[in-house]
C-alpha cells in the first residue's frame, strides 16, 4: 500500500482502478515558413472554429451545470478574440518566419508564465484559462481530437492538471473522482468539482506517477489523502469514512434555504467572498445569503491599462443581477500591497502593506476611483448594491469619499443615467486606527465590515506573507478579539450594521463568540457556508 497527500478540494470518498489522463505535451516543434501570412490565415481560421467550440460548450455546460458555471466558457471565447493574444501569435508568425502552432504554443507559455507570476490568486488560476484556449487552437491546427475523458468503464482520472473545459466534459456516470499533480482549491476544476459532487484531490506533486496506472486506488477527497492499493484494514477504515461522508452531506444540505437565526432570536447572514463572476457558481451552490466582498481588483489585474467604465459596468450588473435581490457588497479597488499592476506606475516601497494602496491610491488618483465608483452606481440600477472602501485609517478620508460619491451622483443624475439613490456605504475595519476610531466613523456610513486578515497583521505586527513569523501570528490573540467587540458595538450604537469578510468568519470555533456580541453578518469562501449556518442553527 501507498499514501500520497495532496489537499482535499472537494469532499468525498471514492475507490476504483486509476486511469491517467495522458496528452500530447510535447512543445510544439518550430517550422520555418515561406508564407507568413498564410500562416496568419491558417492561425485565424483555427482561432475563429475554437469560438465556435466554445459557444457550444457553453451551452452544453449551461444546461448541465447552470448558467454561472458555464460564463467561464464565454471568458475564453474572450481571450481567444483578444487583441493582445492575436496580435502576440501573429507578431511570432510574421517576424520569425514559423508555423502557427509554434507561435501559438510560445503565446501560452509566456501568458501562462505572466499569470502564474502574479501574487493574485484569482489571477493566478488564469493561466490555467489560457493554456486550455491554446491548447484548442493547437488542435484545430493538427487536427487532433479531443479526449474522450470517462467514457469507459467507471474510474478515477489522474493528471497533471485538469483544465477548465476537460472538467466540465467529465461524464459524471464513468467519473468517480480525479487527482491531480498541480492545481488549487480556487482552481475551476476544483469548483467544478464541488459543484458536480464529484470528489477530488490536487496538489499531489512528484508523488503521483504514472506506474500507479490501472491500479485499485482510494481517494479522500475530505483529507486529501490518496490510497494505492490499500491493505484490508486500510479499506475498511476508508469505507467507515465513506459512510460518514455521505451522512454528513446528508447533515448540511438541511441547512439550505434556512435563515441563520441564533437562539437569541437574532439573523446572521451567511454571505459569500468572491474574486470574479465565475465565483457565482460557487455562491449560489452555498445557498448564500449574499455577497459580503467582492474584490473588484480583478478587473485591474492582468491588463496593460486602466478597465474602462463600460466594462467595469458590465461586469458590476452581471454579478448584481445574478445574485437577484440579494446584498452585493463591491469592494472598491485594492490594489498595492501584494497586488501590483505595472500601469500603475507604484513607487517601489520598502513596505509596500503600509504604503500607498488600497483606498489611497483612489483619493491620490481620483480620476481612476470616479470611473470606478460611475461604473458602480449605474450598475446599482439592477440589484442591490453596498460599496465598501478599503484601509479606511480616518474620519476625514471617508468625508473625502463621500464627496467623490455625491458628485458622481450628480454626474449620473444631469446626464439622465438611472442609478439606485439608496446605494449603501461602508467601510473596512482593518486597521487598528479604524477600530479604535470606530464610534466616529460610524456616523458616516451605512455599514461596517471588519477585514480580520489585515486586522490581524497590523494589530500583532505580523507580516501575513512572512511565512518565518507565522508562529506568532495568533487569530485569536485577546488584543484582536477586544477590537472586533469594540467595532461591532459601536456600529449597533450608531443604528450600523456590522459584519466579518475576513478568514476568522468562517472559524467555527468563534462563531459563539460572534453570536454573543451580535455580528449582523459573516461572509466566507462559498465551501464554508453550509457548515457556519449548520453551526449557528444546530443548538
Amino acid at each position: 500500500m501507498t499514501v500520497l497527500q495532496g489537499e482535499g478540494v472537494s469532499r468525498g470518498v471514492a475507490s476504483g482502478k486509476l486511469r491517467f489522463l495522458r496528452r500530447d505535451a510535447r512543445a510544439q516543434p518550430r517550422r520555418q515558413v515561406a508564407d507568413a501570412e498564410a500562416e496568419v490565415a491558417r492561425f485565424d481560421k483555427a482561432r475563429g472554429e475554437a469560438v465556435v467550440q466554445l459557444a457550444k460548450l457553453y451551452v452544453e455546460t449551461k444546461a448541465k451545470l447552470g448558467e454561472e458555471k458555464s460564463l467561464l466558457f464565454q471568458i475564453h471565447q474572450m481571450m481567444l478574440e483578444d487583441l493582445d493574444y492575436r496580435d502576440t501569435v501573429t507578431s511570432i508568425i510574421r517576424n520569425q518566419h514559423v508555423n502557427a502552432e509554434y507561435a501559438v504554443d510560445q503565446t501560452a507559455a509566456q501568458f501562462s508564465e505572466m499569470f502564474t507570476q502574479m501574487d493574485d490568486d484569482y489571477m493566478k488560476e488564469r493561466a490555467a484559462d489560457v493554456l486550455d484556449v491554446s491548447r484548442r487552437v493547437i488542435r484545430l491546427l493538427t487536427g487532433q481530437e479531443d479526449e474522450e475523458l470517462g467514457g469507459g468503464e467507471p474510474c478515477i482520472i489522474a493528471a497533471d492538471d485538469l483544465a477548465p473545459s476537460e472538467t466540465a466534459r467529465l461524464d459524471q456516470s464513468k467519473v468517480l473522482c480525479f487527482i491531480t499533480a498541480r492545481g488549487s482549491s480556487n482552481s475551476h476544476a476544483a469548483i467544478f468539482a464541488r459543484t458536480m459532487g464529484i470528489p477530488a484531490v490536487v496538489g499531489l506533486g512528484d508523488s503521483l506517477l504514472e506506474e500507479f496506472d490501472g491500479r485499485d486506488v482510494f481517494v479522500d477527497g475530505g483529507s486529501g489523502e490518496v490510497f494505492v492499493e490499500p491493505d484490508s484494514q486500510a479499506t475498511a477504515e476508508l469505507e467507515a469514512r465513506r459512510d460518514k461522508e455521505t451522512a454528513h452531506r446528508h447533515y448540511l444540505d438541511a441547512f439550505r434555504g434556512r435563515e441563520a437565526i441564533t437562539p437569541d432570536g437574532h439573523r446572521i447572514l451567511v454571505c459569500a467572498n468572491i474574486g470574479a463572476p465565475k465565483d457565482l457558481e460557487a455562491v449560489q451552490d452555498a445557498d448564500a445569503d449574499g455577497i459580503g466582498l467582492f474584490r473588484s481588483e480583478f478587473l485591474y489585474l492582468g491588463r496593460d491599462n486602466y478597465p474602462p467604465e463600460e466594462d467595469q459596468y458590465r461586469t458590476y450588473r452581471q454579478v448584481l443581477e445574478a445574485m437577484d435581490g440579494r446584498m452585493v457588497v463591491i469592494r472598491t479597488l485594492d490594489i498595492g500591497a501584494d497586488k501590483q499592476a505595472d500601469y500603475f506606475e507604484l513607487p517601489k516601497e520598502e513596505n509596500p502593506a503600509m504604503g500607498l494602496r488600497a483606498i489611497r491610491i483612489c483619493l491620490a488618483r481620483p480620476e481612476v476611483f470616479r470611473t470606478q465608483l460611475r461604473a458602480l452606481y449605474r450598475a446599482s440600477a439592477y440589484g442591490k448594491l453596498g460599496i465598501m472602501f478599503p484601509m479606511i485609517t480616518s474620519v476625514s478620508e471617508v468625508l473625502r469619499v463621500k464627496e467623490i460619491c455625491a458628485q458622481v451622483q450628480e454626474e449620473l443624475k444631469a446626464e439622465g443615467i438611472p442609478f439606485d439613490v439608496k446605494v449603501e456605504l461602508g467601510i473596512m475595519i482593518e486597521t487598528p486606527a479604524a477600530a479604535v476610531i470606530s464610534d466616529l466613523l460610524a456616523k458616516e456610513v451605512n455599514f461596517f465590515s471588519i477585514g480580520t486578515n489585515d486586522l490581524t497583521q497590523y494589530t500583532l505586527a505580523v507580516d501575513r506573507q512572512n511565512a518565518q513569523v507565522e508562529s506568532f501570528c495568533d487569530r485569536h490573540h485577546e488584543a484582536l478579539l477586544r477590537l472586533i467587540r469594540t467595532t461591532v458595538e459601536n456600529a449597533h450604537r450608531a443604528g450600523i450594521w456590522a459584519g466579518i469578510c475576513g478568514e476568522l468568519a468562517a472559524d467555527t470555533t468563534l462563531t459563539d463568540f460572534f453570536m454573543e456580541i451580535g455580528v449582523d453578518e459573516l461572509s466566507m469562501t462559498p465551501g464554508a457556508i453550509l457548515e457556519t449556518k449548520a453551526k449557528i442553527l444546530d443548538r
